[in-house]
């Protein structure tokens, strides 16, 4: 059965990785990375993408220290994930990233990605990594 599409966010200070469940939201792709540069060009894009997919959740990754409190980082991307709900008619959920940048990075290096290379998609990676725990959460804890 297909479902509606959910997207997958890698917030950083410089860029947004971006992911895409696929129809039957079994698996997560990547879709891009954002290069930010102010908050409405940056909600401008996420709403293409938005519009682009006809998603109806984000799924947005929230920093948190290895104590599962909330840092100055995570603090930052709820912040603008407070935004993103004000400009985008979307649902969000707030999804425990820890180490999914290191997870992204290691399957990189792994696949032999040379590091310049690895640089430019390591956020869409990390979004996927996002999504994909997501994803996979829901599955397993269906009713």
């Amino acid at each position: 059965m297909i479902k509606p599409r959910i997207l997958g966010l890698d917030i950083g200070d410089r860029t947004i990785g971006v992911a895409v469940s696929d129809p039957f939201g079994w698996t997560a792709q990547g879709v891009t990375t954002i290069k930010r540069s102010d908050l409405p060009k940056d909600l401008e894009e996420l709403g293409k993408i938005v519009e682009e997919y006809k998603a109806t959740k984000m799924v947005i990754g929230i920093p948190k220290n290895m104590n599962g409190t909330f840092g100055s980082q995570a603090e930052k991307v709820r912040e603008l994930v407070k935004e993103i709900v004000k400009q985008i008619d979307i649902e969000t959920v707030e999804w425990d990233e820890r180490l999914s940048t290191k997870m992204a990075e290691r399957s990189l290096i792994e696949g032999d990605m040379r590091r310049n290379k690895r640089k430019k998609i390591i956020d869409t990676v990390a979004a996927v990594c996002i999504l994909q725990g997501y994803l996979d959460y829901q599955q397993h804890h269906k009713e």
